[in-house]
């Protein structure tokens, strides 16, 4: 998993309350087994006009709404979402995140998640941030009023640094800072304790040989 620690990237406003995983990531699109390809059709219904979108159509085939936010010019290359309350309610398709990510996006800021949501972006190295609603609509104000509008997250300090260099502090988790920090998913947490497991496997199959014996179907 890609280590967060610090990002500066241009912000992209979504101006809508309950945008759920089927918006994020169509339905059709689950069919996949692989955990790559997902970011071309992120919000594939309002990204495109050639509606339904399918799986394996390239980009360069599609049609683009050019109403749609992330297809307007002065956020072409986006990757800090802007988000309004319950961002990511819905099933709880771990592809949502994964079209997020694979689309660029490192971070969403938001004053709510939806729970199964907000702790898939942490597994898939997403870093999504709640703040005070106050703030959020401070940001869309921002945003609107000042084209290539930046913000640096630090999350090591914990803080959104503002183009004027005024900062924002926000709250995550210690252990969720931890696994963003060094770049660990699951696995990787795991993986940290390899030689203990190698070990282990080591000695158990020294006790009890027959378990590394595997059963032959005639």
């Amino acid at each position: 998993m890609q280590k967060f620690t610090v990002h500066k990237g241009l912000v992209a406003p979504m101006d809508r309350e309950n945008v759920d995983t089927d918006a994020i990531i169509p339905k059709q699109f689950l069919k996949s087994i692989k955990k790559t390809g997902f970011g071309v059709n992120a919000f594939d219904e309002w990204r495109y006009l050639d509606q339904p979108g399918q799986p394996g159509v390239p980009e360069s085939a599609r049609k683009p709404n050019p109403d749609f936010v992330l297809n307007q010019p002065r956020y072409k290359g986006s990757s800090v979402l802007l988000a309004r309350a319950n961002f990511g309610c819905g099933s709880s398709r771990e592809h949502a995140p994964w079209a997020l990510d694979q689309y660029g996006f490192r971070a969403i800021l938001a004053p709510s998640f939806a729970d199964i949501f907000f702790n898939n972006c942490f597994k898939n190295g997403l870093l999504p941030i709640v703040l005070p609603a106050a703030t959020i609509d401070l940001l869309f104000n921002e945003v609107a009023a000042f084209p290539g509008y930046e913000l640096t997250i630090d999350l090591e300090r914990q803080v959104i640094v503002r183009p004027q260099g005024e900062e924002i502090p926000f709250d995550v988790i210690a252990f969720r800072r931890y696994c963003l920090l060094n770049g660990f998913d699951d696995i990787g947490l795991t993986l940290r304790h390899a030689d203990k497991i190698k070990a282990f496997e080591a000695e158990r199959l020294a006790q009890k040989p027959w378990l590394s014996h595997r059963l032959v179907q005639g």
